[in-house]
């Protein structure tokens, strides 16, 4: 036991250690019409990116985006930033993706990673989770979970890239 939660802790510390200022992984995800794309390809002309990780079936998820959502144009005005939410609902579920985005309302790019490919890669847990890029595409913050009020953490960071 004292073997598993020490090599548990070294796991932890390296993956906090690891996971800031790390560039973003090169994955392929699905877009809500099916087709293919490539972390790669997220862009935002050299402003903050925002990624999301999230399910249908996460209720604080959920919470998170629609508080997001409602501020969401005035963020973009005032720093530019692009918020990318990004789906882990398995290939079972994927299908219930963009009816919540449509119900949501949400103006975000959404991708689905039904294999969790990037999911592993980003080194997500659970979800909610949520990346901070600078201009380079380097993860800059981190954060896990959502009480309500998060999102003006999130905000802050974002300002602070954005001056």
């Amino acid at each position: 036991m004292k073997r598993f939660l020490l090599i548990s802790t070294l796991i932890s510390i390296n993956f906090v250690a690891f996971s800031q200022n790390r560039t973003l992984p090169k994955v392929d995800l699905k877009t809500l019409e099916n087709t293919i794309i490539n972390s790669s390809e997220f862009d935002n002309d050299g402003n903050p990116i925002v990624i999301s990780f999230w399910a249908t079936w996460c209720k604080p998820c959920i919470k998170e985006l629609s508080n997001i959502a409602e501020v969401y144009e005035d963020w973009q005005n005032e720093t530019d930033v692009k918020i990318i939410a990004v789906s882990i609902d398995d290939a079972r579920n994927m299908s219930k993706v963009k009816p919540k985005v449509n119900a949501e309302m949400w103006d975000y790019e959404v991708y689905c990673d039904p294999n969790g490919d990037f999911k592993r890669a980003m080194g997500v847990g659970s979800v909610p989770h949520t990346f901070l890029l600078n201009s380079k595409k380097q993860i800059v913050w981190q954060h896990t979970g959502y009480k309500d009020g998060d999102e003006y953490e999130l905000y802050e960071q974002i300002e602070a890239l954005s001056k």
